[in-house]
């Protein structure tokens, strides 16, 4: 029934208390942004308009396929047959035959029996460790790794031993001795100096020792591998029965989502047990038709995942030679070192100014402390933006 009059607060509850809760409950926040800035560590939104005047080196759009005109109409039409919304999580009306679709044609691309779509690479990753472990489960988790990996292991209810960067050596000594499950995470390529990791060598420990190996192949997808395949294809590990791929639609291919890869049984017990499958919105329609649609021009143009490897190649080439301290990448994320924070923030501001977008990553982003400007090496990027942007990261580069 309308009521004309506010409703009386609860038992026991003024109103007074109820409009005006004490000011002092969130102070603390107050001295946690004091110390962010004066540690050079503040993060802000910066919105962007539809058509950027800069350079992009800093989205994840390796492929340069987000704005393609094939992708954008699977987007569109997409959006236009199956609505805005999947409706529901994926058990109820979430799942429509798109999503289906894009699932068998992805495990298919990659090499693998199964896949499963979620909302976002981070929920695909949670749910595959949380799912895929117990309590009394060994998880060995690479140092290096990405925060929803991390994230996972923290969620699993699994005890888990961290292990130095890329050392399989580590891994072993982690598993000896221990009888149970156990399963070993890692990224294909590390998002912060872009790095692989030695998947081969992961595999033969994990086999060795009866464990399981998951891998978040993020920025593996569209880039290693023969035509974009992602790192385990190229590690001729895909499809095998105790690995299991995440991956995110959202860089090589473009859109938004993830979905995790890997034999049949894996992807039903998914199904049936994870929470960020189970109780999530299923993805929407539109990234669902875009994704479909970048897969299949990535299967018509192969070579687009070879040209974003040069281009990396080529950034590193001549960035080092301009005496940068820049790492040799393995595939499309290029990792140029700052000489602190501040000095990688201003650097980034500068690029800005100058035209040109670059990625800035710094603690607590970065596990080794050390801050970065990190660049990505599209394949779609010009000779001359590529010059344009050596040209700039060196002009802008903080004195030593």
């Amino acid at each position: 029934m309308p009521q004309d009059h506010a409703p009386s607060p609860p038992r026991g509850a003024s109103p007074a208390t109820l409009a005006d809760p004490p000011a002092a409950a969130f102070d603390w926040i107050d001295e946690a942004c004091a110390e962010r800035h004066r540690a050079g560590l503040v993060r802000t939104l910066r919105p962007r308009p539809a058509d950027s005047p800069l350079l992009d080196l800093a989205s994840n759009d390796y492929l340069g396929l987000a704005r393609h005109p094939e992708v954008t109409r699977g987007a569109a039409e997409a959006a236009h047959r199956w609505g805005a919304g999947a409706t529901g999580s994926r058990l109820v009306t979430g799942s429509t035959e798109l999503h289906a679709r894009l699932e068998r044609e992805l495990a298919a691309f990659c090499g693998f029996e199964a896949a499963l779509v979620l909302s976002s690479g981070y929920a695909a990753n949670l749910a595959a460790v949380s799912a895929l472990t117990a309590h009394g489960t060994l998880v060995v988790s690479d140092a290096g790794n990405h925060a929803s990996l991390i994230d996972g292991c923290r969620l699993s209810r699994a005890r888990t031993a961290v292990v130095p960067h890329a050392a399989p050596a580590a891994v072993r000594t982690a598993l000896t001795g221990h009888d149970g499950r156990a399963l070993v995470v890692t990224d294909a390529v590390f998002s912060v100096d872009g790095d692989a990791a030695p998947l081969p060598a992961l595999a033969e420990v994990c086999r060795t020792h009866g464990a399981g190996l998951l891998v978040d192949d993020a920025h593996g997808l569209g880039v290693l591998g023969d035509g974009g395949r992602g790192a385990l294809a190229a590690a001729a590990l895909a499809g095998r029965g105790d690995v299991v791929a995440t991956v995110t639609l959202s860089k090589s291919l473009g859109s938004q989502g993830g979905a995790v890869l890997g034999p049949a049984r894996v992807i039903e017990h998914l199904v049936n047990t994870a929470r960020t499958f189970i109780f999530d919105t299923g993805l929407a329609p539109a990234a669902v038709g875009g994704a479909l649609a970048a897969l299949r021009l990535l299967g018509r143009e192969p070579r687009r995942a070879a040209r974003a490897r040069e281009v990396g190649a080529e950034l590193h080439r001549r960035l080092a030679a301009a005496g940068l301290a820049v790492v040799r990448p393995d595939a499309a994320v290029v990792s140029v070192r700052a000489p602190s924070p501040g000095q990688a923030l201003r650097w980034a501001a500068d690029c800005r100014r100058a035209g040109l977008a670059v990625g800035c990553f710094r603690p607590p982003s970065v596990p080794d402390g050390i801050s970065r400007l990190r660049l990505t090496a599209r394949a779609d990027l010009t000779p001359a933006q590529l010059d344009t942007a050596v040209d700039v990261i060196v002009a802008t580069a903080p004195t030593p």
